[in-house]
């Protein structure tokens, strides 16, 4: 799937729910459900800056496509990079350096998140983009 296919089918889940509870609620859901995070990479210089929480992410290339992997101490925030990673994990450095991540705002997550929450996505998104940045160069 491409990255806007996956951001619409997104949208199209988040709206089943009636209310930002629910959708926290899911949110946390997909944090619960994200795979473990090898421990030999929740290092310090793969948390990401710019987080309140804690948050661990690591990126790897196999054959021409980035994979990340993640964690966070905080169970809201764990399930905010889960959403970032459903999105750009397996795909082509050129398409997450190019991506518009235009499913963050159809969901409404900008204005329901708290200041720092919303700071802290911002820095995962940018982290997971320079990333890309970097693989790519090595090419």
């Amino acid at each position: 799937m491409t990255i806007n296919e996956i951001q619409d089918e997104l949208i199209e889940d988040f709206s089943f729910f009636e209310d930002w509870m629910a959708k926290y609620e899911y949110i946390i859901q997909l944090g619960k459900e994200l795979p473990l995070i090898n421990e030999a990479y929740k290092t310090d210089d793969l948390l990401i800056k710019g987080c309140q929480s804690r948050v661990w992410l690591h990126a790897q290339e196999i054959e021409d496509k980035i994979f990340f992997t993640a964690d966070s101490d905080a169970i809201i925030t764990k399930g905010l990079v889960s959403l970032m990673i459903k999105v750009l994990s397996g795909q082509r450095a050129e398409d997450i350096m190019s991506a518009n991540l235009y499913f963050i705002d159809e969901i409404g997550l900008k204005e329901h998140l708290s200041p720092t929450r919303a700071n802290g996505l911002v820095a995962m998104v940018k982290q997971m983009k320079l990333y890309a940045v970097a693989l790519n160069a090595k090419q």
